[in-house]
């Protein structure tokens, strides 16, 4: 069965802070994937929530790629996807809203989406926040409650992909 949450809670995921360790570039792991590089890094919250940020993108097309904030529920062993940051390489429909898109775009877990059955982040914004990956990874600094070592700031995976 899959892990349904309120508004409520996926604001305060998002918003809970995400401390990164000072060798945090040593543990980002890559993952060999057919067409595409993808990184990822496993945190745990001080409240005891585990997070994971996963970093994909195309080897040959630059505006395909995806930056992702998933959680993972105590009670469950799949990832919920709270939070992405997609570059602008398809189309994108809101289907409860039945509005279609070509941009840059920012997919958020929502209640209702949920409750209609479809997956939790089917819901997206467009933005021209960021321009490429590299945008994109310093996305969730700013959204998603990250802790960056001082010395590290803006850098979150600067030089790991």
């Amino acid at each position: 069965m899959p892990v349904q949450l309120t508004e409520d809670q996926i604001q305060a995921l998002l918003s809970e802070r995400k401390p990164l360790s000072a060798d945090y570039r040593e543990r980002i792991r890559s993952k060999p994937k057919r067409g595409h590089a993808e990184r990822e890094l496993e945190l745990r919250s001080g409240e005891g929530n585990e997070f994971r940020i996963i970093i994909r993108h195309s080897l040959i097309a630059p505006f395909d790629f995806s930056v992702i904030l998933a959680y993972r529920p105590a009670e469950s062993t799949r990832w919920f996807r709270l939070r992405r940051y997609n570059g602008k390489s398809h189309e994108h429909t809101n289907m409860l809203e039945g509005v279609t898109f070509y941009d840059f775009h920012i997919p958020t877990a929502t209640e209702r989406y949920q409750a209609s059955g479809l997956r939790e982040d089917s819901f997206a914004e467009s933005s021209d926040r960021f321009p490429d990956i590299d945008g994109a990874v310093r996305c969730p600094l700013n959204d998603c409650g990250f802790d960056v070592p001082p010395d590290k700031q803006g850098k979150l995976f600067q030089g790991a992909l």
